[in-house]
């Protein structure tokens, strides 16, 4: 075996202090590189959208809406958002995930969507998805993952959705359980009506405590 000899600056000349690199946030032109089409540039073959089933998904079929606010209660009109699902028998389309559960060759389970310019907001066509084990193998409740990306915002915030007619795996979702104060969980749960005869869960997800009661999101440190 060769033996190697490693040059450590901070060994030769003593302690280094090293500026922190410069970083940016996510706009404004994300929607160009992430959601072309929004944004009136058709350049890539592939697009990446909002629709994560088709007619033969095995499910059922929801959509999910939502708008995002700033802290003086103001739309964030240029948010990004992207969400990941498992499908409706619990099975994530990753390889890292190698329970032996049914593969849905139908659904992509990774959606982007960017909300609209005028209403502010954004809506994602797929379906509700199955429990996955989380800490210890105990079931969580059905949720979806979203991550945000927009102007100010340097690095994506990582949040849940949860169906509020699933009170009960609510109850016992370990995650859920984590978050010490109830009106904290409540954020992250979103309501279920129907249009068109279609389920749709709403979730307005808010950056900081607005002027009008509504309380910050639960973000993740992921």
């Amino acid at each position: 075996m060769t033996n190697r000899a490693i040059f450590s600056p901070v060994a030769a000349f003593g302690p280094v202090r090293l500026p922190e690199t410069a970083s940016q946030t996510g706009g404004p032109y994300v929607h160009i590189g992430l959601a072309p089409k929004q944004a009136g540039f058709d350049i890539f073959e592939n697009n990446f959208g909002h629709e994560l089933a088709n007619a033969q998904t095995r499910g059922e079929r929801i959509a999910i809406e939502g708008r995002v606010f700033d802290g003086s209660g103001t739309l964030v009109r240029d948010v990004l958002v992207e969400i990941w699902q498992a499908n409706a028998d619990g099975k994530y389309a990753h390889p890292g995930d190698s329970r032996d559960l049914p593969i849905d060759p139908s659904f992509r389970g990774w959606g982007r969507a960017g909300a609209d310019f005028e209403t502010g907001v954004f809506r994602f066509d797929t379906i509700k998805p199955g429990r996955v084990p989380g800490p210890a193998g105990v079931l969580q409740a059905p949720h979806v993952c979203l991550v945000l990306f927009a102007r100010g915002i340097n690095v994506g915030l990582h949040t849940r959705l949860y169906f509020g007619d699933e009170p009960e795996a609510n109850l016992r979702d370990p995650v859920l359980a984590g978050i010490e104060w109830e009106v904290r969980r409540r954020t992250m749960i979103a309501p279920r009506t129907e249009r068109g005869g279609v389920p749709v869960y709403s979730l307005d997800i808010r950056l900081q405590d607005t002027p009008d009661g509504g309380r910050e999101t639960v973000f993740f440190d992921i």
